[in-house]
């Protein structure tokens, strides 16, 4: 028999793990009951700490997030891991194998984990990873985590989710002050070189140090360089500390009220612009009228922009660009 909206929620709110699997689910899948359910959860967070971590593929992103979990774990903290893995641009699907290399945590009834696709979407973040960690934060746990793909210099997005963004760097691969240039060295609140028993860290750690000095940091903190190496848990607790610092430093600071405005802002733009989208898409959007355009296009008879300006006013969306 199906449960109520009201009865639902508070199973996610008392942790109930299969309230909580189906939540996400219909959340991913945009089931029409999951807009009343977030609309709901919201006012039952707000407390979680989200914890972006992200890195070139290699670095060893799993790795590290399983050891920082329990650590936490060890700390009384209940925890949520949201992992994205990339889907495939052939057949769509994806290799969850994030699940499979946190086995260590995956039967400790105080962590959560979910690993998700990004079906196509690019910043190296699932559509649906948002809710699916506000979520968890109504459901009571303490610290969240956000492992993005590792997709590269355009995987930002984690930014606007996350409280604190960690980049993860590695000796011996490649250029590395051509890496530092890449988006995500504007991103990180706490950098960290993993894998640091290998050969060529201290290069790494004299670069960025040296990047850093002559990087102005608008809100006045200075990511701190943490060394780790995962395998063996080594700079583990320091890297815990420093997440613990940085929480401290902006939770009340100006500069973290006024990051925090940003994100929100970009937040709400982007849930608009999607929202937009979609009541364009189920007006407008039949597979041979598409085709047709497709075909008009092809020939140089119109334009993409007059096509889509045509199919805006026809969805009562202005197009004025004045």
């Amino acid at each position: 028999m199906a449960i109520s909206l009201e009865q639902w929620v508070a199973k996610i709110c008392d942790g109930d793990r299969r309230a909580m699997a189906q939540a996400i689910s219909a959340v991913e899948r945009r089931e029409p009951c999951s807009a009343d359910l977030l609309k709901t959860l919201f006012h039952k967070g707000g407390k979680a700490y989200v914890v972006g971590i992200t890195g070139a593929p290699g670095a060893g992103k799993s790795t590290l997030l399983e050891k920082v979990a329990a650590e936490y774990r060890q700390r009384g903290k209940r925890v949520g891991i949201i992992a994205i893995d990339p889907t495939s641009p052939f057949s769509g699907g994806a290799i969850l194998g994030d699940r499979i290399r946190m086995q260590a945590l995956s039967t400790d009834e105080g962590t959560y984990i979910r690993s998700m696709a990004t079906r196509g979407q690019l910043g190296g973040l699932a559509p649906a990873a948002r809710d699916v960690a506000l979520i968890m934060d109504a459901a009571g746990y303490d610290v969240i985590f956000v492992e993005t793909v590792g997709v590269g210099q355009d995987e930002v997005d984690v930014a606007r989710l996350a409280d604190v963004t960690v980049v993860l760097l590695v000796p011996g691969m490649g250029d590395d002050v051509q890496a530092f240039k890449a988006g995500v060295m504007e991103i990180a609140d706490l950098f960290v070189i993993n894998k640091a028993d290998q050969s060529g860290v201290e290069r790494v750690e004299r670069e960025l140090n040296a990047l850093l000095s002559v990087t102005p940091q608008p809100d006045g903190w200075q990511p701190p360089v943490v060394r780790t190496t995962a395998t063996t848990g080594e700079g583990i607790i320091s890297l815990c500390e420093a997440l613990e610092e940085f929480r401290a430093a902006t939770e009340q600071s100006p500069a973290g009220l006024k990051r925090r405005k940003e994100n929100t802002r970009l937040q709400l733009l982007e849930l608009l612009r999607q929202s937009l989208f979609e009541k364009v898409a189920q007006e407008q959007f039949d597979h041979e009228r598409i085709g047709e355009y497709v075909e008009e296009i092809l020939a140089r008879r119109r334009d993409p922009h007059s096509i889509v300006e045509e199919i805006m006013r026809a969805s009562g969306v202005g197009t004025d660009r004045g």
